[in-house]
């Protein structure tokens, strides 16, 4: 559809375009959902995969045998953790067709120009949305958990987790990290539109610092100095990720300046 097609829909046919999207990410994402809760056994061997000692970071990280026991302290709670984790599943495993189907619904009201530049946009910010949710799930909840359930005051005091706190700060840090590591990709887009330059990011780097870990202790379920050192560094590392990124950017725009005189 083109831009003067779309300039000659009416408000109700556009609304019938947007119901057709919403009809087809419900469809897509209630599919995986079910999936997800058919499968159960596969679907929580992942999920409690941290808890274990066979799990491929410990393996990695040539840690002590370790095992974490779950506990089920409400008479519902296994079977709502088991509908809320078939949901952000079938969330994860649907979210590529959801960015096209919402591409396709926005692309007739794009130009040319701007349609070159969403794409790489939408493609970069996806990977890197996806990249967060597994190094949260590889790296941070893994050594967050078992930091954490190995903590003794005193050997008289037992340490019992439920599965909802297992599963609820996994979603949380999952989705939070999601988000974080959109960081490189939105500093980007700001360098592309010029509000943003990298002297002014080296500039305040120390004030950086005192926001990120403002931030941390902010998005972070617990309260205990190690999470938030742990959420901490791969933001940072982000963030100069970030300014190398902006460089580069400022770089190209001044080369092809150059070239236009």
């Amino acid at each position: 559809m083109s831009n003067d097609n779309q300039a000659e829909m009416t408000f109700w046919d556009h609304l019938e375009v947007l119901r057709g999207c919403l009809f087809r990410i419900l469809g897509a994402t209630l599919l995986f959902s079910v999936l997800g809760f058919v499968f159960k056994h596969q679907l929580f061997a992942a999920v409690l995969a941290p808890c274990r000692e066979g799990f491929i970071t410990y393996k990695l990280l040539g840690s002590a045998p370790y095992n974490v026991e779950l506990i089920n302290t409400q008479l519902t709670e296994q079977f709502f953790v088991h509908m809320k984790m078939s949901l952000m599943v079938g969330i994860l495993c649907a979210s590529p067709y959801i960015i096209f189907v919402l591409y396709q619904f926005i692309a007739p009201a794009l130009y040319d120009e701007e349609k070159r530049h969403s794409m790489p946009i939408l493609l970069a910010s996806y990977i890197m949305f996806m990249l967060g949710v597994a190094m949260n799930y590889l790296i941070i909840y893994p050594v967050t958990l078992r930091f954490l359930t190995t903590y003794n005051v005193s050997p008289d005091v037992h340490s019992m987790l439920s599965l909802s706190s297992y599963t609820d700060t996994l979603l949380i840090l999952s989705l939070v990290f999601g988000v974080v590591f959109e960081i490189p990709v939105i500093s980007l887009l700001m360098a592309r539109l010029g509000v943003l330059h990298s002297d002014f990011m080296k500039k305040y780097r120390k004030e950086a610092v005192v926001v990120i870990l403002v931030l941390a202790a902010f998005i972070t379920p617990t309260s205990d100095i190690f999470t938030l050192l742990i959420v901490s560094l791969p933001i940072y590392i982000l963030f100069e990720i970030s300014i190398f990124l902006v460089k580069g950017q400022e770089r190209r725009k001044r080369e092809r300046t150059l070239q236009e005189d």
